[in-house]
């Protein structure tokens, strides 16, 4: 069966070249295959709501949408939040859209309680943490004040 998608993705790219077929002229398979090799934020930040109900059905399927990153690791292994301007994006239009797929999330403190409350998420069941300090744990999951 993957050779028989492979034929077909090859045969579609040659086709593409002789003609004016575009990347959405491929066919569910081969373009998800294509996607798939991309990071699912990426995906989602750039291709969701960009006026194309087909592309939008295949990228809030599972696939993209099950486990979600929003942390960056640098060389020396510190962990980051990603960028306000795309925790915007995610907060405002996507995550209220896709929340009820989401079964993981991984987050950094300081955009931790943004993103939680940025949609519902009747499926999580991981939920990944870092840079957490006592204060954050006592304010947030127990309603207490550290003293």
């Amino acid at each position: 069966m993957y050779m028989c998608i492979l034929n077909r993705a090859f045969m579609t790219v040659d086709m593409m070249r002789q003609s004016n077929i575009t990347l959405l002229d491929l066919p569910d398979e081969i373009l998800l295959i294509i996607l798939k090799k991309l990071s699912n934020m990426d995906v989602l930040y750039s291709l969701l709501d960009v006026d194309n109900q087909r592309l939008d059905i295949l990228i809030r399927g599972e696939a993209f949408t099950k486990s979600l990153n929003f942390i960056l690791t640098t060389i020396t292994d510190n962990v980051l939040s990603i960028a306000d301007s795309i925790l915007d994006r995610f907060c405002i239009n996507i995550l209220p859209k896709i929340g009820y797929n989401i079964r993981s999330l991984i987050l950094e403190s300081g955009s931790m309680k943004r993103i939680l409350l940025a949609a519902n998420y009747p499926n999580l069941t991981e939920l990944k943490l870092y840079n957490v300090n006592d204060y954050i744990i006592l304010h947030h999951f127990t309603g207490k004040k550290l003293q």
